[in-house]
């Protein structure tokens, strides 16, 4: 599933997870699964944690909520520009890659296109994240390279879904409790 989105289903309330959207960074079997959680802005802005990157971060320029595992660890994706070297970043699913927020902001502004930051993860153990599909929490979808960097990232579960076209398309409207609906 690695490079896939997680959608939320209508039936998954739990207040971490509900209506969002989730990039799946890593799967495997012996290990399980780690992403993060793409339309979940903070109201920090960027600038107040990562000050070097911050003109390099798409809009909105917030911090984001990557995930409720290890809330105060950074996670930076980026989008590498076309045949780019991998400078201060490693790919993860072309074009997404994984960057180091560390490495020369110059040198990053020449090799990526894209660039957000997130706060925290969503992780699974080995098998959790399959049962929870299969349970009906997620409908797994192919991403778009552009997802993660959504510029209006809460009009991003609702578009995902209908371009899935029926019946995923049908679930892009559905109310935070569908038992209201």
């Amino acid at each position: 599933m690695r490079g896939s989105l997680l959608v939320a289903t209508p039936s998954l309330r739990e207040p971490t997870f509900a209506q969002t959207v989730i990039v799946v960074l890593e799967h495997t079997e012996a290990d399980g699964a780690f992403g993060v959680v793409v339309n979940k802005p903070t109201v920090v802005p960027i600038a107040d944690v990562v000050a070097p990157v911050a003109d390099l971060v798409d809009e909105p320029a917030l911090l984001f909520d990557g995930g409720p595992v290890s809330p105060n660890t950074a996670i930076a994706l980026g989008t590498a520009a076309p045949g780019a070297s991998p400078e201060g970043w490693a790919p993860t699913v072309p074009p997404l890659v994984t960057v180091d927020l560390d490495h020369d902001p110059a040198l990053l502004a020449a090799s990526l296109r894209s660039l957000r930051v997130f706060a925290g993860y969503a992780g699974w153990s080995p098998g959790q994240l399959e049962a929870e599909i299969a349970e009906g929490s997620w409908y797994v979808v192919d991403a778009l390279p552009g997802d993660p960097f959504a510029p209006d990232p809460g009009l991003l579960r609702a578009a995902v879904l209908k371009r899935q076209g029926w019946p995923l398309a049908a679930a892009a409207h559905s109310p935070l409790d569908p038992n209201l609906n």
